[in-house]
């Protein structure tokens, strides 16, 4: 609390408000009370001026370009961390020491396997089923597997679910990923670090070696750093929602992958992507920019701007120097897409339309390219959000069932349908 009141007066009655404040951003204005007070509710589409819960985990200022976890800039954490660092910072709120670190990586490696029926669980599906299809089953699909973590009033069994939850999730969408393109699915190996695993897990065959590149281990790292936790976004409000009802966090998580599988939310990446397979060549750019800048055409850039940063944001910057290490190391410069994607970029940065309107090139637009550049099909890329946003998600579902102030989500509406009338038999009707 600040000691600081806003005064509502409503049909002449005013009633005072106490105003809480955060240890940096806005003040909020807190209205448990008011239909108690008044009985009148407040009115907030898509809940973007109402604070749902305190956090002490993510921090962003969108007008500012700043997103802060746990207090470190992402730049740093991304520049200097790796990402089970990061996911031992949201986890427990500090950084690890050098201990805690090895013993960390230790459990979360030693947990990277799934039950072997598992496997047999993915046969289910249809093989041209969509990755995020399978990821939503499979990962709800966990709490009949793993009863011994589904107790949310045990701290220990909830540490032990996200652990398994973090250690699982590159295993599950590299056997999606496996699944999808017709191969056989490839067991994690304890001696590698996570992103290396990973990428081994979707890219090596049984019938030769494969030698994880370290600088596109590193890009696929940083990107799972990158995409790590992002506030209270429609997934992870997803998650906190589905939690305030007591499910276990498996189902909670699935609940999440289901929510960023939208295209407004995990879904944008891909369509970039599609967006520039669209424009197809160089040539063709200044007539889609073109249409972009004609407001009575209904085309959009897309992986341009963005709805939180009305400066730069600041995961594209790192983004962007990780695209082009990348697409550097693999020599992808003869690719018509990544050409498009390339000319794009230089336009949006120079062009004063893009400019003004801040249309810079967003996370969706750099980790869409990138990866592509690293072989993954574009029906892979929310999955990949999913495995990175996953450590974000149980860190959210942990503060909220130890948040003494959680109830069960019930948000209120304003109802426009029809006033109370009777019932009449169909004769009369």
């Amino acid at each position: 609390m600040t000691g600081k009141s806003a005064v509502v007066t409503v049909d002449n009655k005013s009633v005072e408000l106490p105003v809480r404040s955060g240890s940096i951003g806005p003040d909020v204005v807190d209205i448990a009370t008011l239909y108690k007070q008044t009985g009148q509710f407040t009115y907030d589409p898509g809940f973007t001026s109402t604070a749902s819960c305190e956090s002490k985990i993510t921090y962003i200022d969108g007008d500012e370009g700043i997103l802060l976890h746990r207090g470190y800039p992402i730049e740093q954490l991304a520049e200097h961390g790796d990402f089970l660092e990061i996911c031992y910072l949201l986890l427990y709120g500090e950084l690890p020491s050098k201990a805690q670190k090895i013993d960390f990586d230790y459990r979360v490696t030693h947990h990277t396997m799934v039950h072997e029926q598992m496997s047999r669980f993915f046969t289910g599906f249809r093989r041209d089923a969509h990755p995020m299809a399978v990821m939503c089953g499979c990962v709800g699909a966990l709490s009949a597997f793993y009863h011994d973590s589904t107790d949310i009033t045990d701290p220990h069994q909830r540490m032990v679910a996200s652990l398994r939850m973090i250690a699982k999730m590159p295993t599950l969408a590299a056997m999606a990923y496996k699944y999808h393109i017709g191969q056989p699915f490839v067991y994690p190996k304890n001696d590698l670090d996570y992103a290396s695993n990973f990428l081994r897990m979707c890219f090596a065959v049984p019938c030769e070696e494969y030698t994880v590149n370290p600088v596109l281990a590193r890009a696929m790292d940083r990107i799972f750093i990158l995409h790590a936790d992002h506030e209270q976004n429609a997934s992870t409000s997803t998650v906190r929602l589905a939690g305030s009802s007591g499910a276990n966090p498996f189902a909670c998580i699935a609940a999440g992958i289901a929510c960023l599988w939208g295209p407004a939310h995990g879904g944008a990446n891909e369509a970039a992507l599609n967006m520039l397979a669209e424009i197809g060549t160089v040539d063709r750019i200044p007539e889609f920019v073109a249409r972009a800048k004609d407001k009575n055409d209904p085309f959009r850039l897309m992986g341009f701007g963005h709805r939180v940063y009305k400066n730069y944001d600041p995961r594209a910057k790192i983004m962007q120097k990780t695209t082009h290490e990348v697409l550097a190391e693999l020599g992808h410069r003869d690719d018509p897409l990544l050409e498009v994607a390339m000319e794009l970029e230089r336009i949006a940065l120079t062009d004063s339309y893009f400019i003004e309107k801040k249309l810079y090139p967003n996370i969706d637009f750099y980790s869409g390219i990138t990866l592509k550049a690293l072989g993954f099909p574009t029906t892979m890329f929310t999955v990949l959000f999913a495995l990175a946003r996953t450590v974000g998600w149980i860190a959210q579902w942990n503060e909220m069932i130890e948040d003494p102030e959680q109830r069960i989500g019930r948000p209120r509406q304003l109802y426009i349908g029809e006033p109370q009338r009777d019932y009449l038999p169909v004769s009369k009707r």
